[in-house]
């Protein structure tokens, strides 16, 4: 816990120093690359509970609810955790796996060496990529979720369309989205807290790269369901 929060307060130190172009190359890498699958994760996600509760809400006259349920439901809380998770397991493994492997062939050593801060250097354009692509990211996944739980309702289950997208605006707020956009920018800070801190600690050894990114996705992804119920009760 000491070590991790010194990496914490070293990173909050470096962001005056922040190098954009990084930042940049790590929005492009972490963010952009990881937009096939949240695509494919959103949209079976906002299919598959529609296509759970529509018939439940279907048979006691609440049709009218679908969307507006979904609505709330992807932007507050569905968007922001299966987003977290999905890039906990590839952002987090990524940055473990790279940092780690640079610990471990002493690149990390010759950075100190020629008077280069590894946090600055490594961990700040990566956290400070996060926190802004997986909001970004969440958002494009709550769109993505809704238009897959629409097509079920309307094509499968027979609901008018104007009913569900009228729902939406019923039922949902700007601050149920807004709102979870600031869980999803929690989640990616701590994503790429976790996997640089994992990255950082990897002991001498192949094996201990693998070691280092599986503890990175699983503590991340505990982290990211813990944070969430805290968030939730702040916020909401």
């Amino acid at each position: 816990m000491g070590s991790a929060t010194l990496l914490v307060w070293q990173t909050i130190k470096q962001l005056k120093m922040i190098n954009l172009w990084h930042v940049f190359q790590q929005m492009a890498h972490l963010g952009v690359d990881s937009l096939p699958i949240i695509s494919l994760t959103l949209l079976f996600a906002g299919a598959v509970m529609t296509l759970q509760i529509t018939d439940v809400l279907i048979t006691y006259g609440a049709q009218s609810t679908v969307g507006g349920l979904m609505a709330v439901a992807m932007g507050r809380e569905l968007g922001p955790i299966l987003v977290g998770v999905v890039l906990a397991g590839r952002v987090g493994a990524d940055i473990t796996a790279e940092i780690g492997t640079m610990k471990v062939t002493e690149q990390i050593d010759a950075l100190r060496v020629m008077a280069v801060d590894p946090v600055g250097y490594l961990v700040v354009p990566r956290v400070v990529a996060c926190m802004i692509m997986v909001p970004i990211l969440a958002f494009y996944g709550v769109v993505i979720g809704i238009a897959g739980g629409y097509f079920v309702a309307t094509v499968i289950k027979g609901l008018a369309p104007s009913t569900y997208l009228d729902s939406i605006q019923m039922f949902s707020t700007i601050s149920d989205f807004t709102l979870g956009l600031i869980k999803s920018s929690v989640f990616g800070a701590v994503i790429a807290l976790v996997g640089a801190y994992k990255g950082m600690e990897t002991k001498m050894g192949a094996e201990a790269v693998g070691f280092s990114t599986t503890s990175s996705v699983v503590t991340s992804i505990i982290l990211v369901f813990v944070l969430n119920y805290f968030l939730s009760t702040l916020l909401f």
